[in-house]
Formats: C-alpha cells, sequence, structure tokens
C-alpha cells in the first residue's frame, strides 16, 4: 500500500513543480520595463517636414516617399539656406500621406513620448540642436527645437526617430539605443 501513495506524492509534486515553472513562465514574458503592455505597430511614414522659422526667415526640410520602402526612391527638398549666425525655432512633423486624410503620426510620437525620441546630428561643427519638449518623465523628446547656426558653410542635417530608446542618454543616437523608425538626411547650406 506504501508503493501507490509513494507514487501519489510524486505525481502530485510533479505537478506543482509543472504549475510554479509555468507562473514562471508566464510571468517573465510580460513586458516589466515600465511601458505600457501593448505590441509597437510600426506606422508607415512617408513625409518626413522639420521647419525652422525665424520672424519672416522659414526654410523647410522635406523628405517624402509616397509609395513607401521598397518602390521608388524618395525625394528630399530644402527650401533653401538657413542664415549664419541665427537661432531657427524648428518642428518635426511625421506623416503617412497613403491615407486620405493624411495621418499625422507625430501626435502618436508626442503621446508615446516616454518610447520615443528625435536626435538631429549635422556634419556642421558650427550647427547646436536643443530639444524643447519633454515626456511625462522630463526626458526630451525632439518635436520641437531650437538651432543655431554659426559660420556659413555646406553640410548635412540627420534626423533620426527612435524607438524605445534608453533614457536618459547622453543626447547621440548610438548611446539611445533602441529601434530607429525613421532616418532621414539632408544637405544643407549656412550663408
Amino acid at each position: 500500500m506504501k508503493y501507490p501513495k509513494l507514487k501519489t506524492m510524486k505525481t502530485v509534486k510533479l505537478l506543482a513543480l509543472l504549475f510554479v515553472a509555468n507562473l514562471a513562465f508566464v510571468s517573465c514574458s510580460k513586458d516589466d520595463d515600465g511601458h505600457d503592455d501593448h505590441d509597437h505597430e510600426e506606422e508607415l511614414i512617408t513625409t518626413v517636414k522639420y521647419t525652422l522659422y525665424n520672424g519672416n526667415d522659414i526654410v523647410t526640410l522635406t523628405f517624402q516617399d509616397l509609395d513607401g520602402p521598397g518602390g521608388k526612391d524618395g525625394t528630399y527638398d530644402v527650401s533653401g539656406p538657413l542664415a549664419a549666425n541665427t537661432t531657427y525655432s524648428g518642428t518635426t512633423a511625421l506623416l503617412n500621406e497613403t491615407e486620405n486624410p493624411a495621418e499625422d503620426i507625430t501626435e502618436e510620437v508626442e503621446d508615446e513620448g516616454d518610447d520615443h525620441e528625435f536626435f538631429y546630428v549635422s556634419s556642421l561643427d558650427d550647427i547646436s540642436i536643443s530639444k524643447l519638449d519633454q515626456d511625462k518623465d522630463g526626458n526630451p523628446i525632439g518635436i520641437e527645437t531650437s538651432l543655431t547656426t554659426g559660420d556659413a558653410g555646406t553640410g548635412s542635417l540627420t534626423i533620426i526617430l527612435k524607438h524605445e530608446p534608453k533614457k536618459p542618454n547622453n543626447g547621440t543616437p548610438d548611446d539611445a539605443g533602441g529601434s530607429t523608425d525613421v532616418e532621414v538626411t539632408f544637405s544643407i547650406t549656412v550663408q
């Protein structure tokens, strides 16, 4: 009679062990990084528009790829040169223009600010860019900026939107990590 009882005890222990292991597996698969537990559905970004203004001086940098990745190459347009030794206010907008009306993806980036950050990288040493807007934790998002030019020159300005970057970071996309939602590079002139 002892043998069946021992077998039952082993079965109960085995079932208890499987139950605990299952709980551990389920709890490990949960998103424990403090973010909402939802999948990141990547939005189609067909247009990136960075508008810089200083009074009546308005310069827009626009990237547009209306057929999305894999089709025709996108187009880059810079409406004119930036003035030397000048400070501009800047706003970045992201659109999906395959929708009618166009979907403003900037609103989603702002709403999920703790999961996003823009980075602005210039090849010109005389350009500095400060991010003015913040997420709910006080970390920068970068939709609103201040751009200050220095002496005349030509170079490039790259705009990168990171998803789930490390925050805070040292202000560079490499330190921030995460995944890249969009990256575009414009040729710019300061005169």
